[in-house]
């Protein structure tokens, strides 16, 4: 998941610097296009690529995750980045929100406060005022919406569906909805910087996607969600490294509350795992102690 935020935080850097010329559409339709272009083939050599366990939330999680890119990059081009990613990243809150109300994935107390340190972190680390368009607010809050229920719909696909085909739906879908606007009037790279971008683009994403939806195997949709908000920790970081952005002390606390919240989050699972599985071994050691030569084969 953290490999993931960083490769998703190089993307954002990309698109940032590709500019103007090249539309929402033309992004989105080069990134999934060439992304379809990329696994079809390499997948496709033994078996249907896109045979995968419930098809229509494959579709749905194709259709939801395009709206949260093209939402995000819409919100990006009209309002200050560091806005836009502090509305989007309020994803965990809506994924908290969604799993437990479709998917029925339970909710503690202490897994909705982590979710709000960590928005906090996002906020601290931005310096976050709300500025800008009111209609890019609106879509960077709409891209977190999708984005929530994306990750939400990619936990529930994980358990009878690989990562390949999760995100060959979301090629397939992102490609049809991204084709007609492009095609309208399609922008093609002019310089070797340009499609140099543009491969980064469709590379860090591919593997980004990959990784984030191996990494819901296991754990749940808002835990994953957190992790994935070092995203914004990377972008502060190389923004740092490479335009000499000064270390302040937003970073170091926005760091840690979002940081700290993740791993909070993922040690209490860990501890509720570990005990559960002391309770259910209990009673077969109750057992094993009143029937002492019986077979634990046969059990």
């Amino acid at each position: 998941m953290l490999t993931a935020a960083f490769l998703f935080a190089i993307l954002d850097g990309l698109i940032k610097l590709l500019g103007p010329p090249f539309r929402v559409w033309d992004i989105a339709f080069y990134r999934f296009a060439c992304g379809l272009a990329i696994l079809v083939p390499v997948f496709s050599w033994k078996r249907n690529p896109f045979k995968g366990h419930n098809p229509k939330l494959l579709i749905i999680r194709g259709i939801a995750g395009s709206c949260a890119f093209l939402s995000l990059v819409t919100a990006i081009r009209l309002i200050p980045i560091s806005t836009a990613m502090v509305l989007f990243f309020s994803f965990p809150a809506f994924a908290a929100f969604f799993s437990p109300l479709i998917f029925k994935e339970p909710i503690a107390w202490t897994e909705i406060l982590c979710v709000f340190a960590a928005l906090v972190g996002v906020a601290v680390l931005f310096d976050f005022q709300l500025q800008g368009a009111i209609l890019g607010q609106i879509m960077a809050l709409v891209g977190g919406g999708f984005a929530g229920l994306t990750v939400s719909i990619i936990k529930k696909l994980r358990e009878k569906n690989g990562p390949v085909v999760i995100y060959l739906y979301f090629c397939l879908l992102g490609t049809l909805v991204s084709l007609p606007a492009f095609a309208a009037n399609p922008q093609i790279p002019r310089v070797t910087l340009e499609w140099v971008m543009l491969g980064g683009i469709v590379c860090s994403s591919l593997i980004a996607q990959l990784l984030m939806n191996q990494g819901f195997r296991y754990c749940k949709s808002w835990e994953g969600g957190l992790f994935l908000m070092a995203e914004v920790l990377f972008t502060s970081i190389l923004g740092i490294v490479f335009l000499d952005e000064p270390m302040s002390w937003r970073f170091w606390i926005g760091g840690f509350l979002i940081l700290g919240s993740a791993i909070a989050l993922n040690r209490g699972n860990a501890r509720r795992i570990s005990h559960r599985g002391i309770a259910s071994a209990a009673p077969l050691e109750s057992r094993r102690d009143e029937h002492p030569h019986s077979s634990t084969t046969g059990a």
